[in-house]
């Protein structure tokens, strides 16, 4: 049974995450929109079920990707408002961390796409 309950407050603050991330962060809705797009064509277009789940797969990724990008920029910011190279940095990382997951994303489509 302790197994039940802590599987339960796990699936409530994952969930409390995804809700204030959708409220707070732009970036991820408009994430979350680019993959009911993506979805929706990949479910549209005669692609393999293979295909079909890279595109899928890698869509998702690049919410959890957004997911901990928010996670770093809220840490950095509850640490502290000053200018520091140091944040800075990590709040770069995090958003790279985003493109590349997004750029991979894209070059799957681009792959199934062109062939």
């Amino acid at each position: 049974m302790e197994f039940l309950r802590r599987l339960k407050l796990r699936c409530i603050w994952s969930w409390d995450g995804w809700v204030a991330t959708w409220q707070s962060e732009h970036s991820f809705r408009s994430w979350v929109w680019a993959n009911l797009v993506s979805a929706a064509l990949a479910f549209a277009m005669p692609l393999s079920p293979t295909e079909r789940a890279l595109i899928l797969a890698l869509g998702i990724l690049v919410l959890a990707a957004e997911l901990l990008n928010t996670a770093i920029e809220d840490a950095v910011d509850y640490i502290s408002t000053e200018d520091n190279p140091l944040a800075k940095r990590a709040k770069d990382a995090g958003s790279a961390g985003v493109a590349v997951a997004a750029i991979a994303a894209g070059v799957a489509w681009l792959v199934i796409l062109i062939g």
